[in-house]
């Protein structure tokens, strides 16, 4: 287990920063990296002659990135995807893929304001970030042993960063809920932050077996568990002044987003 005393927002600096990507620029980097990761490693997706790989969800989403700070270089990446009436009739990815195994005695997504969701997605640590044993294969991943370790040697800091980063860039943009489509254990190492994401359907084939997930953002925040704090708040911080910087309103998307 780790001690108090150990500061891993600190850490986290020393090695790596969170960037939301506020601009066409920096949203062509994340491209990059899911290119290299789905397209070249994983064969999940076609390659692009361009290597950015994009889809038809992109216009309407969040995207943030995570930097090497030893070489300025982009590692990983994720995004959150919105709902809007101008794409695949204002459906989140998982509520076409999930629509038959969703649960809605849980929840039903259609009964949700519209602007208050998103869906996580494209989650993808470049191949030398994850070369570890089993981690090839994957775009992402966490392990019990990153959990045991005295000296922090292995500390999942990649992962939890996307995550993180995930949850306050949902969090300025008022969304409440956030969906998930993600392998059985992810979903379960997201719940160390804290707040244990709720599965509400059954499992799908889906690039292997993924299940349908949701998470309360604000429940997340307010039950985050001690250690995590002081990376929450580093990660919050550089977020925070990114969007200041870059004079970029809370609100940061102008997509037609849909109302229930």
């Amino acid at each position: 287990m780790f001690s108090k005393e150990q500061n891993l927002g600190t850490s986290f600096k020393q090695y790596f920063e969170i960037v939301p990507a506020l601009n066409e620029s920096l949203k062509a980097e994340a491209y990059r990296v899911r290119h290299a990761v789905y397209c070249e490693d994983l064969g999940f997706e076609p390659a692009r002659i361009n290597k950015l790989e994009t889809d038809q969800y992109d216009h309407s989403a969040i995207h943030l990135l995570i930097r090497n700070v030893k070489n300025h270089a982009f590692i990983g990446c994720t995004r959150i995807i919105r709902p809007t009436l101008d794409t695949n009739q204002g459906l989140l990815p998982f509520e076409r893929t999930c629509a038959d195994t969703l649960d809605r005695t849980i929840i039903d997504p259609m009964k949700l304001p519209r602007d208050k969701i998103g869906e996580v997605s494209r989650l993808a640590v470049v191949a030398s970030f994850r070369r570890r044993k089993g981690e090839a294969a994957q775009p992402i991943n966490l392990s019990e042993e990153d959990y045991r370790e005295e000296s922090l040697p292995r500390f999942p800091y990649i992962p939890l960063g996307l995550y993180i980063g995930t949850v306050e860039l949902a969090r300025l943009n008022g969304i409440k809920i956030l969906f998930m489509l993600t392998e059985e254990r992810l979903v379960n190492h997201f719940g160390r932050l804290g707040a244990q994401p709720e599965f509400i359907g059954g499992p799908i084939e889906h690039r292997g077996t993924r299940f349908p997930s949701m998470v309360d953002i604000d429940k997340l925040v307010s039950n985050m568990r001690p250690i995590f704090r002081s990376l929450y708040r580093c990660i919050a911080e550089d977020i925070q002044k990114e969007l200041i910087h870059c004079r970029v309103p809370l609100k940061m998307q102008d997509s037609k987003q849909g109302q229930a």
